[in-house]
């Protein structure tokens, strides 16, 4: 409440919304970072092609697990005590990155660093939505959900662009620092008072009408999983000079589609879109598998499936918090979370060793079929929704 009186008093543009702002983009630029250039870097260490996806599938398996508790322990201890945990520890495992020199450890510090990074997310989203009062908070979430693709877009560019020129180990140093730096400037967050929470309450099991959300987010994140280590490395097959190109202009689609139909809007029932953003982004999958070339290629289904594939997640968190009772949103986003993590990993791992043994383009025509196969159960969650009983978010930053 002291958070959000502090905003009213001043507009949601205060200092601390800012920090958080820059916060939530460097997480993201830091993920989308090492996600194509710790693959590259494996395989320098002489990992195979499927082998060096094991770092994607190792991490999100953390983050999906790490989920389904750090949402509770940050209303527990503290928002801001979490972040400044977690972003010192982070510090910490950047730089060890830096200097590992076999493969088998970045496998085993990827899940931790998977759980740290849950930690962030979700911390950051929940002391977000306590700082903006409730005048502001359309406003707020909007300029708050462009900073995640934000990093998304900035992250693999110049993760790619660092690494030739500074090296493995000083690119990490660098990004590490950069951690020291926001982990001292969210000592400047106002500190929430700790709440007293009963264990009961940490691990509850969403409602049975979260599942067909889960299943689609489950499809959703298995054609998601080879994206991020694979699209470089197939970019750099080709002899690409932007290898960056498919996750960059993925990012830019996201912004932009999210852009539009926050000034559009959605109509009456957001939910209704979904089975179409679902097919959006199939369609861009598809263009990725089966279209000719290269560098256009990447280009076009990075923008078509970036447009569909962010308003996936807005539209199914819209419709969980419309559909779900109060006391049970934290069970139904950490399931949501944990679902599309999981499904990523197991993703990049399976598509990783289709790509290895067959090619490409083998793993990206399946990764496209595994989104088609969710359209049905969209059309479903469409047909069972109500109305919305809670104000949607516009923004979708709780796509994470």
């Amino acid at each position: 409440m002291a958070d959000a009186e502090t905003a009213r008093r001043g507009g949601f543009l205060t200092a601390p919304f800012v920090i958080l702002c820059a916060f939530y983009f460097l997480v993201f630029a830091a993920g989308y970072q090492l996600f194509p250039v710790v693959p590259l870097h494996l395989r320098d260490l002489g990992a195979s092609l499927a082998e060096s996806g094991r770092f994607q599938t190792a991490f999100m398996l953390g983050s999906g697990f790490g989920s389904l508790c750090t949402g509770p322990l940050g209303d527990r201890l503290g928002q801001r005590r979490v972040l400044r945990v977690a972003s010192l520890a982070l510090v910490a495992i950047l730089v060890t990155y830096g200097f590992l020199k076999v493969r088998w450890a970045f496998y085993l510090l990827a899940p931790l660093h998977g759980v740290l990074w849950s930690a962030l997310r979700t911390a950051s989203i929940a002391k977000v939505g306590g700082i903006l009062p409730l005048e502001h908070r359309a406003q707020g979430l909007s300029l708050f959900g462009l900073t995640g693709p934000g990093g998304v877009a900035v992250g693999p560019l110049v993760g790619l662009w660092l690494m030739p020129h500074l090296g493995f180990a000083w690119m990490l140093i660098l990004l590490a620092g950069v951690f020291a730096i926001l982990h001292g400037l969210i000592g400047a967050l106002p500190q929430e008072a700790p709440r007293e929470i009963e264990a009961t309450t940490l691990f509850q099991w969403p409602d049975r009408a979260v599942w067909g959300t889960v299943a689609v987010m489950m499809l959703v994140g298995l054609g998601f999983g080879p994206m991020p280590p694979y699209s470089a490395q197939e970019a750099k097959a080709l002899g690409m000079a932007w290898p960056s190109t498919f996750l960059t202009c993925f990012a830019l689609g996201m912004m932009a589609i999210r852009g539009l139909l926050g000034l559009t809007g959605m109509g009456r029932r957001p939910v209704a879109l979904l089975p179409y953003m679902i097919a959006l982004a199939a369609f861009g999958y598809a263009l990725l598998a089966f279209l000719p070339g290269g560098m256009a290629r990447h280009l076009l289904s990075g923008l078509i499936y970036g447009a569909g594939y962010g308003m996936v997640h807005t539209l199914l968190i819209m419709n969980l918090f419309a559909t779900t009772p109060q006391q049970r949103t934290g069970a139904a986003v950490g399931a949501l979370f944990f679902a599309f993590d999981a499904a990523t990993a197991f993703g990049a791992l399976g598509l990783g060793w289709v790509m290895e043994h067959l090619n490409f383009r083998w793993g990206w025509a399946i990764g496209a079929a595994f989104m088609a196969l969710s359209i049905p159960m969209a059309r479903r969650i469409v047909r069972r929704s109500t109305a919305m009983t809670i104000e949607p978010d516009p923004s979708g930053i709780l796509e994470g």
